[in-house]
């Protein structure tokens, strides 16, 4: 994801789109999980082509959703039309999006990998919220064992080239509470079974708190 402009990525956006259309079960049900009992104003990071709309609660009174990535963002805004919330698709980048008014609740999914700082995004996001707002999470993050160095070399190579700057390899959990946030609830999932070697299996779902 670009610091300074709109990303123009043809081939991932290619990709992604056809990904969003093949999402596992096992995905969508986190997806749902991870919006659950959501109430009041939300910013949503990354939202790609929209696949998180149609899983947001009533409760949920507006969505501002970022996506830089213009082919994704279109895609975005047509499932916009038939979320059940209000939701507003910008194409700025996260590090370009200010607010005046705080969010209750921040939502990252599949999204913090490719953030060139994340370090410096998640201490924004921490301040876009209201104290005692949250950050929701569904990130694919560090594993161990023989995918450990199967991560490692997807991300010294061609995986971050091919999938906008998808990094396989990041112990996001670690730079949420580097950030400020007290996370609760977390755990990690898998979404497809853990013998088969794909660096992206390993999901961490959690909610964090921005202490009041």
């Amino acid at each position: 994801m670009s610091s300074t402009s709109t990303v123009d990525n043809p081939f991932f956006a290619r990709i992604w789109k056809t990904l969003s259309n093949y999402e596992p079960e096992s995905l969508r049900r986190l997806r749902a999980e991870n919006l659950a009992g959501l109430t009041g104003r939300v910013l949503e990071v990354g939202a790609g082509t929209g696949t998180n709309f149609e899983f947001y609660p009533t409760t949920v009174d507006e969505v501002v959703a970022i996506e830089p990535e213009h082919r994704l963002a279109a895609v975005a805004r047509q499932a916009a039309v038939s979320a059940p919330v209000k939701v507003t698709v910008t194409g700025e980048t996260v590090e370009q999006f200010g607010s005046a008014e705080p969010f209750d609740a921040v939502v990252c999914s599949l999204v913090l990998c490719s953030i060139e700082d994340p370090d410096t995004v998640l201490q924004q996001l921490f301040s876009a919220l209201r104290p005692g707002g949250e950050l929701r999470y569904l990130e694919h993050v560090a594993s161990t064992g023989y995918r450990e160095p199967l991560q490692r070399l997807a991300d010294a190579t061609i995986w971050p080239r091919l999938l906008g700057n998808c990094h396989t390899h990041r112990h996001t959990e670690e730079n949420i509470t580097a950030a400020g946030f007290a996370v609760e609830g977390a755990r990690r999932e898998w979404t497809m079974p853990s013998w088969v070697p794909v660096p992206v299996s390993e999901f961490a779902i959690g909610r964090a708190v921005r202490p009041a």
